[in-house]
């Protein structure tokens, strides 16, 4: 059952909270695919192999040094030293007959400094053993759980769920019945990984170097795996994680036995930078991992099997969009059979509107604002509006947000209402159940943050927007609106409240007609809330801008703190923590992809010293979650778009600190 339909029979069950307590491991882990730790998607480690072998890949790492099939402990255990007291560990392997008394190493943890084993997974002919340091007042000593005859020595692929609890051990091959040991020694609650490494296929030497095919090799922290892999079609090659270069599948033995794979044995392709094509490597095949293509040596040259997906490459600068003052917001929009505009929210008397022409925004209406902070476009039926959110009052002394028409007439956007707000600082368009709405959120009204922030229904028979719900709102900054199946949902950026930045964000559900509180997030002057979807995946990022409170002295390094990305947990029936982002005081976030892969820019504006701070680009990199791969510079940014035309894809960022906005082109190769 896909996660939206779970929430559609689940959602009706929750009443609205403040929020869900939880209770999170000291390491705060997420599932660990360990494999795609030591095996980057560019395909840069060297020595290993991948070799296909009944219909499915595997990972040979004999020929790579010990240090490579590594990475420091520090990586996962960023916030505390202690492994996790339950886990489970899934490995899909294969591996060829032994002599007697072999062992060789498939996982372990050792202590650099001392070269002390911690935590271990080996095997041998006719067990599966797995080791772990104890410690008490005695001293330290090396404790073997094994289990014994897991038939794995037959050269056929295996799955293996190690799970792990306390006092109990308990192995399952093949989805098949556990095997549980009661140890009398326990698994310890504080094993401490600090200086650690991680080794896979070794125990950090030469001497019990994994010989076999390794394809799945998986750490999940808090509980057994085993009712995520089973029951499983093909149960020897159940999957809960494995590297991105080992998932295609060429055969299938569930759906032909008919074929017992004499043409697959021994393939082996070969990862990596492009190896030479010679008379040696004739027939065999070059996976580039870093563009997903498959190429065949065919007469001392490469021929494309399997076509290169585009990736990101890398961002060049491609235009110097000039405004007519500091820019505090940016939306970019079509209109059909007219073009592709950039509306910029200026802070002096004048905003801009621009149009893409022969390949550069240029400049098409002016339109007077009052600190324009944000524009929102959207449409009701074939009528396209544009309204803009003031900050500050006109020159009567008057606070007013203005909604502008598009006139297919004048081939301009010309006044159309105007809606007395407090310090406007954004607009959310959004429609449900075939009605539109307008929300927007009041900054404040003189000193005061604590003001309520309006939602306006728009009606049918007026042409107008008109009040239809308050929400109590914080020196709100934001909205952003989101469904998930048949529920709609809008959150609140909620930035001060007169004496701190420490408020809470909240989430709301749109439920018997009105928006009622579903869920509360802690935030830090948040400026910002980005929905994004990753296959079945939701996830909320919310941008925090400044750790302030009145009663305590401002330090430089309160603007520095972490952004958070939370995902939506069915089972919780709430948004968990996925991940913290160090920040630059950010005020944006931007969602966007190129070809297959998913991107998250910041928008960084101020590190306690200056406003020439460093926005950066983040890649989705599963397990990892994301990753930075880009550094862009930037001057006091505000706001990032994303958009694409027939000559590529593009970002565009303001500053709010000079007249001058800059679009980038994504280079893609």
């Amino acid at each position: 059952m896909s996660a939206l339909l779970r929430l559609c029979f689940v959602l009706p069950l929750v009443a609205p909270s403040h929020g869900t307590q939880r209770w999170e491991p000291c390491t705060d882990l997420r599932p660990l695919d360990i494999l795609a730790e030591v095996v980057p998607s560019d395909g840069a480690t060297s020595g290993i192999r991948i070799v296909q072998v009944h219909g499915a890949r595997g990972l040979q790492l004999s020929a790579a040094a010990p240090h490579v099939m590594s990475f420091p402990a520090s990586r996962i255990f960023s916030r505390c030293d202690l492994f996790p007291e339950e886990f489970s560990i899934v490995v899909t392997l294969r591996v060829p007959h032994l002599p007697p008394k072999r062992n060789e190493y498939l996982l372990t943890v050792v202590a650099e400094e001392s070269d002390l084993l911690l935590l271990g997974l080996r095997f041998s002919p006719a067990q599966l053993h797995f080791l772990f340091l104890r410690e008490d007042t005695a001293g330290a000593w090396q404790t073997r759980v094994s289990f014994r005859s897991p038939a794995l020595v037959d050269s056929r692929w295996h799955t293996l769920v190690l799970a792990v609890s306390a006092g109990i051990f308990s192995l399952t091959t093949d989805c098949g019945l556990p095997v549980d040991i009661m140890a009398d020694v326990p698994f310890p609650a504080t094993l401490s990984v600090r200086g650690a490494r991680f080794f896979v296929g070794s125990r950090r030497r030469a001497k019990g170097l994994f010989t076999g095919l390794v394809r799945q090799l998986v750490l999940l922290p808090g509980s057994d795996a085993t009712p995520r892999l089973c029951p499983s079609r093909n149960a020897p090659l159940a999957v809960l994680s494995i590297p991105r270069v080992l998932q295609a599948l060429t055969g299938k033995p569930e759906d032909n036995e008919v074929l017992k794979y004499p043409y697959e044995t021994n393939i082996r392709v070969t990862l990596g930078p492009r190896p030479p094509c010679t008379e040696m490597e004739d027939a065999q095949f070059w996976f580039d991992a870093s563009r997903k293509g498959l190429y065949l040596c065919v007469g001392n040259e490469w021929v494309s099997v399997l076509a290169a997906k585009e990736r990101l490459d890398y961002v060049e600068e491609h235009q110097n969009l000039f405004t007519n003052s500091e820019t505090l917001g940016i939306e970019v929009f079509r209109i059909p059979q007219v073009g592709l505009f950039v509306a910029t929210a200026n802070r002096k008397a004048t905003s801009a509107v621009y149009k893409w022409t022969e390949g550069k925004f240029v400049s098409y209406q002016n339109i007077p604002t009052h600190q324009a902070q944000a524009w929102r476009h959207f449409t009701i039926g074939k009528k396209i509006f544009l309204a803009v959110a003031n900050f500050e009052p006109d020159e009567k002394g008057q606070e007013f947000s203005v909604i502008y028409k598009w006139s297919h007439r004048k081939l301009k956007f010309t006044p159309y209402q105007s809606i007395a707000t407090h310090s406007a600082r954004d607009w959310e368009a959004f429609e449900v159940d075939g009605e539109h709405f307008l929300a927007v959120a009041n900054h404040r009204e003189g000193d005061n943050h604590n003001i309520d922030s309006v939602i306006y229904k728009w009606n049918p028979a007026t042409r107008l927007f008109e009040a239809n719900q308050t929400i109590a709102t914080s020196g709100a900054y934001d909205w952003e609106f989101f469904s998930v199946g048949p529920y709609s949902f809008l959150v609140v950026a909620n930035t001060f409240n007169g004496t701190s930045t420490k408020v809470h964000s909240h989430l709301y559900i749109r439920l018997l007609g009105s928006f009622q509180l579903f869920q509360s997030f802690p935030t830090f002057g948040a400026a910002d809330w980005e929905v994004f979807h990753i296959g079945e995946r939701i996830f909320l990022a919310v941008a925090n801008s400044h750790s302030y409170d009145v009663e305590m002295q401002v330090q430089n390094d309160s603007y520095v703190i972490n952004s958070v990305i939370y995902e939506l947990n069915v089972t919780a029936q709430a948004f968990v923590k996925f991940q913290d982002i160090l920040t630059c005081s950010a005020l944006d976030w931007e969602f966007f992809s190129v070809g297959e892969d998913y991107f998250l820019v910041v928008a960084n504006s101020f590190d306690g010293r200056t406003f020439s701070v460093n926005s950066i680009i983040y890649r989705w990199q599963g397990y990892e979650g994301f990753v930075a791969v880009h550094s862009l510079p930037t001057v006091g940014c505000r706001d990032w778009e994303a958009f694409s035309t027939t000559a590529g894809a593009y970002l565009i960022y303001s500053s709010a600190k000079e007249p001058l906005s800059r679009v980038l082109r994504l280079r893609t190769r």
